[in-house]
């Protein structure tokens, strides 16, 4: 008999995101039925997080691992999840996550390999990458949505990594990233800037490192002088990803 799989503590189901993303939903422009056809949903939910998933948006999204929140410290986060105001909110639990709660698996070179390599593997063909940053709790990156769904390369890449990852950990049906994600589209050329700044500073502002680029998971060490991202090739990727694993996350 198969063991269930432990739950881990997460952010509670929200009742008011429902309500929000119909307010949302509004004033945004409905997808069109060719992109409805992509699986581009616009503005929606999954009960947790409101989500933008629309073809052409550049987006910063957040996942963290399943143990980021211990339920031994439910009352040292709980409190954040009460915070009204969403940037108010993200920036705080970001804070949080800083903290390095949890097992804080990426911190293990071998984890955060797996975990980079699946963001650059499609890079180019199904979004582009323009920053990102591997903390020992929690993941950003910094993507260009083109013709794949931000939720279908998200869920792959937490699918995937969690697969490996899990049986590199020698983790067996466990689950190793939390439900969901945070994703903020960017507006303008200005705050996608500090959006960059802000993911690749982040190992500094946590105390992990000196500067940006010496943190060994981050495109901080991929740019150029001219702030040009230069990826590196990523041969032998498609290999690495199509390799079989357990199927447990």
């Amino acid at each position: 008999m198969s063991t269930p799989k432990r739950r881990l503590p997460r952010p509670p189901y929200n009742p008011g995101v429902r309500e929000l993303v119909e307010g949302k939903r509004a004033w945004d422009a409905r997808a069109s039925v060719a992109e409805q056809k992509q699986g581009f949903r616009g503005w929606h939910e999954r009960g947790y997080l409101p989500h933008r998933d629309s073809p052409g948006l550049t987006q910063f999204i957040t996942y963290h691992l399943a143990d980021a929140f211990p339920a031994e410290l439910l009352g040292e986060w709980s409190a954040l999840l009460q915070i009204e105001e969403k940037r108010e909110r993200r920036k705080e639990l970001e804070a949080y996550l800083d903290k390095g709660r949890g097992q804080c698996w990426l911190r293990q070179p071998e984890i955060a390999e797996v975990c980079e390599r699946a963001f650059l593997h499609f890079d180019q063909e199904r979004y582009l990458l323009k920053a990102w940053c591997l903390m020992p709790n929690h993941v950003h990156v910094l993507v260009k949505v083109t013709t794949v769904p931000m939720a279908a390369f998200v869920k792959n890449w937490k699918g995937w990594t969690a697969r490996q990852c899990n049986c590199l950990l020698g983790r067996i049906c466990v689950s190793f990233w939390a439900d969901d994600y945070w994703d903020t589209y960017m507006r303008d050329a200005e705050q996608e800037r500090r959006t960059v700044v802000y993911i690749e500073n982040n190992p500094v502002k946590a105390g992990l490192a000196r500067a940006p680029r010496d943190w060994p998971w981050s495109s901080a060490r991929s740019r150029g002088e001219d702030g040009v991202l230069c990826l590196p090739a990523s041969s032998g990727a498609r290999t690495f990803l199509s390799a079989a694993a357990p199927e447990c996350e």
